[in-house]
């Protein structure tokens, strides 16, 4: 199986709980580890079915009393450009399943604007990417994220970046307004794919049948602008957290049993 790249990870579990739980264990694990040692960390959020199960399982496990919180930083990879009560916002999402149930300060959370907020759909992208450039790393024009999260959809797509369009093959900017999607709602906020590649690692969560191809695709080295999750790559790990439904087909010698 030469075709496929070997430092993606591909790790099972036997359904969409209790991969959703295994997520968050190993969140808490390495958000701990850094507070502890007093380092301040990035982490860069999704939305969807799968990324809001994650959030769940964390916002309902005791390890959540055990992280200083006010060293991480909460950020969006996408956003939907919709009013700000509108329940299908990740950021709506994020806080019901989670971030209301931890004590991080406020200042932490760096939510994409609202339709709105005052701020055209341009306006609410350059204010983002004026955002992420506050807290700009030494070596790069944004925060050097410990951990990316990623749903995936059934066509590949990560954040609203979506296949065969231009938003995908993007360098020039972090942040920007996507018109049309594909995928309601029309108007969304997304982060472009540099930005999600600086990550040191990439958790891209997806269980489920019909997440299997586009699985398989991306780890067979498919082309990102037809399938995006194949373009999706942590500097230090790229980890396809899958169950069983979603698994289908995936050689057995991607699959990391110990991780």
């Amino acid at each position: 199986m030469s075709e496929f790249r070997a430092e993606k990870r591909v790790v099972v579990r036997p359904d969409a709980q209790t991969l959703a739980r295994g997520v968050a264990k190993r969140f808490f694990q390495r958000v701990s580890a850094r507070a502890a040692e007093g380092k301040t960390t990035h982490i860069l959020l999704t939305g969807g079915t799968a990324g809001t199960a994650v959030l769940h399982a964390a916002g309902e496990s005791d390890r959540r009393r055990e992280v200083d919180w006010s060293k991480v930083h909460f950020w969006w990879g996408d956003e939907r450009f919709i009013p700000a009560d509108d329940p299908e916002r990740n950021e709506t999402a994020a806080r019901a399943a989670f971030l209301d149930h931890i004590d991080v300060p406020a200042a932490n959370i760096h939510p994409i604007a609202a339709s709105d907020a005052g701020r055209s759909h341009d306006e609410a992208a350059a204010d983002y990417a004026a955002e992420l450039a506050s807290f700009a790393a030494e070596d790069l024009p944004w925060p050097r994220f410990t951990l990316a999260f990623l749903g995936v959809g059934p066509d590949g797509h990560i954040a609203s970046l979506f296949p065969d369009r231009s938003e995908i093959s993007d360098t020039e900017h972090a942040v920007l307004a996507v018109r049309h999607s594909p995928v309601p709602p029309s108007e969304r906020i997304t982060l472009t794919r540099p930005v999600i590649n600086s990550s040191r690692r990439v958790w891209l969560v997806l269980p489920g049948t019909d997440k299997a191809s586009a699985l398989g695709l991306a780890l067979a080295g498919a082309s990102y602008h037809s399938v995006p999750a194949a373009g999706a790559k942590g500097r230090k790990q790229t980890v396809f957290f899958v169950d069983e439904a979603a698994a289908q087909g995936v050689p057995e010698e991607l699959i990391d049993p110990e991780f």
